[in-house]
């Protein structure tokens, strides 16, 4: 059994990360024995990184709980339309993101062709003008 510190290092965070889990309901707190501290297993640390991996590939904490309480692997259906909905939610991000660069990329250029005028193209254009 692992003491708060010991799970945050086994399981590569830090003690804050574990309370902030805890508070979010992600992982449980458990039952402080009389005089004594609370005591960690190593379903524990299995959790935090799975916790850890998922918000890596983008998962919201939110995600991340309902993820977890399919944890016993037998409702997959459930897990891929979560999953889904993620790589549907990214894919529009990449959009946007790539119509943005294509808008700074233009105002950019547009600024070189224009270096030396007291006016800045990029300014202006942010500003409505």
């Amino acid at each position: 059994m692992l003491t708060i510190a010991k799970l945050a290092a086994a399981a590569g965070v830090n003690v804050e990360t574990i309370r902030f889990y805890q508070r979010k309901g992600l992982i449980h707190e458990p039952p402080r024995p009389l005089g004594s501290v609370r005591r960690y297993g190593e379903r524990d640390v299995a959790r935090i990184r799975f916790i850890r991996a998922a918000q890596r590939i983008g998962f919201t904490l939110v995600e991340i709980r309902q993820l977890l309480q399919l944890e016993d692997g037998t409702r997959c259906d459930e897990a891929r339309l979560i999953a889904e909905h993620k790589l549907a939610d990214i894919k529009a991000r990449m959009a946007d993101l790539a119509r943005i660069e294509t808008a700074l990329t233009t105002l950019i250029d547009y600024c070189r062709e224009t270096e030396g005028t007291v006016a800045c193209p990029l300014i202006a254009s942010l500003q409505g003008e």
